[in-house]
């Protein structure tokens, strides 16, 4: 009986994958930009997905890697070009997901961080279904929500309550993401949020590479 080479048996935690777009959600102040930056600094598997957008570029920011900084006139050119997956007008200024970058990076196994509202989590999911998966956090009151805007010392009355009415119009979304997360703890919400990247990664689907190794297995 022949016996298999232990130097050549592939590892299936090594095998190619679909990479996937995974959308973080919340109003704000419940979280979503502390685990957003945990997750990139903890797992060196996913890249935050960059924008294109049409507002000023900010002191430290750098073009390409925080933003794509263009004017309007390009943008709306992209737009009629079907260059967006998602595109959306906040504020006055124009941004959206550059499709190109997005399907090549998912081809090669690359996966995505967005931090996205629910109406750009939409149209993702409209162009890409399955390679989308939508989590959505949530604070543990209104009254712990409205008290986090207020400690950060840095908004005025009426922008607090402008936030607040915005949030509650946010949250009523919740029930269009795959996984909804209550933030009453940050370290157990990172965690739990880490646990649904891990267990979305491993999606049958997902494994392309596990059609030639199951064969292989059989032979």
């Amino acid at each position: 009986m022949a016996v298999a080479n232990p130097d050549i048996t592939p590892n299936p935690d090594t095998l190619h994958r679909r990479g996937l777009m995974f959308v973080l959600s919340s109003p704000s102040g419940a979280g979503k930009t502390t685990v957003a930056h945990k997750l990139l600094r903890e797992d060196g598997a996913i890249a935050m997905s960059v924008s294109v957008t049409t507002r000023a570029m900010r002191p430290g920011e750098v073009d390409g890697r925080d933003y794509i900084f263009t004017d309007r006139t390009v943008f709306e050119a992209m737009v009629e070009n079907g260059e967006f997956l998602e595109w959306a007008e906040v504020f006055g200024n124009f941004y959206g997901t550059p499709k190109a970058q997005i399907k090549a990076g998912l081809k090669a196994g690359q996966d995505f961080l967005f931090d996205i509202d629910w109406q750009g989590t939409q149209q993702l999911y409209q162009r890409m279904e399955v390679d989308v998966v939508r989590v959505f956090l949530l604070p543990p009151s209104i009254a712990e929500l409205e008290r986090r805007l207020s400690s950060r010392g840095t908004d005025s009355v009426d922008t607090i309550a402008g936030r607040m009415a915005r949030a509650r119009s946010e949250i009523s979304h919740w029930d269009g993401y795959d996984y909804v997360v209550v933030n009453d703890d940050i370290d157990a919400c990172f965690e739990k949020v880490r646990g649904i990247l891990q267990s979305e990664r491993m999606r049958r689907a997902r494994q392309t590479g596990l059609v030639d190794f199951v064969r292989d297995l059989m032979r």
